[in-house]
């Protein structure tokens, strides 16, 4: 699951706290959770913002009232993503994407329900194979498609006449973190001349956190009885980025982040 689920399930947690405990006993708590939330992934942004934004007090109305709020935003982001990301989706494009992102997924939703035609690369998205999760859905909605291994990246990029991809962070200087694989894409994007957008509500800015910082997880895995390097994000400069679509509108960064 990726950075806005992982959100939403942190805001439920705190609205669970807040009719769990009160006083004392919920001030400590909701200290811990400031620590402990953006200790889960410190690649995403959304867990450091939405811990941010829950006040210490030992009033469980404001905290169960502020994690509510959260969710109804959250929802309400995605919604206007959608809208804005859709407008760029000409008839008969192809877009190409990598892994499965629920705001380039609403972005794509919207636009088959405007009556838009275009259809869809999707990488299969090893090793984890989100890509057949997103095939699934965009079957449901009647969205043609074809999935592509990882590999071949290279060979239908140039079909494209745009990316999209989600993100798990922008970085303060505006660049994209995202599932493994996204950098490649948006290098190959660049030099086909493909423009590379990325969808992200905006509580996925990070506020401090440089490209640099990024600490990126690494996940044990094995085939065939060898240990395979495994990192679960990497980091797209923001250079190769032509906008972040958010709810506020298209974002040009790294100025506009």
């Amino acid at each position: 699951m990726g950075a806005s689920w992982l959100a939403c399930r942190a805001a439920e947690a705190y609205k669970q706290l807040a009719e769990t405990l009160k006083g004392k006993e919920l001030i400590e708590a909701l200290k811990e959770m400031r620590r402990v939330v953006p200790a889960i992934n410190r690649s995403m942004a959304s867990l450091y913002n939405v811990s941010l934004s829950m006040p210490i007090t030992g009033e469980p109305s404001v905290v169960k009232a502020k994690a509510e709020e959260f969710l109804k935003l959250a929802e309400e982001m995605k919604t206007e993503i959608g809208n804005i990301g859709s407008e760029l989706i000409e008839p008969d494009d192809v877009v190409i994407t990598h892994s499965f992102s629920s705001t380039v997924f609403e972005i794509l939703r919207t636009a088959k329900e405007k009556g838009k035609s275009f259809r869809v690369i999707l990488t299969e998205s090893s090793p984890d194979y989100e890509g057949l999760a997103l095939a699934g859905e965009l079957l449901k909605l009647g969205v043609p498609f074809e999935i592509i291994t990882d590999a071949q990246l290279g060979l239908f990029a140039r079909e494209a006449t745009m990316a999209l991809v989600g993100a798990d962070s922008i970085t303060r200087d505006g660049a994209v973190v995202n599932k493994a694989g996204t950098y490649p894409l948006a290098i190959l994007c660049h030099e086909e001349g493909v423009p590379f957008y990325s969808a992200a509500e905006s509580y996925k800015i990070h506020p401090v956190m440089s490209s640099k910082e990024v600490e990126i997880e690494e996940r044990p895995y094995s085939r065939g009885g060898y240990g395979i390097r495994n990192y679960l994000f990497d980091v797209t400069p923001w250079k190769f980025v032509r906008g972040i679509i958010t709810e506020l509108g298209i974002l040009v960064p790294p100025r506009e982040i």
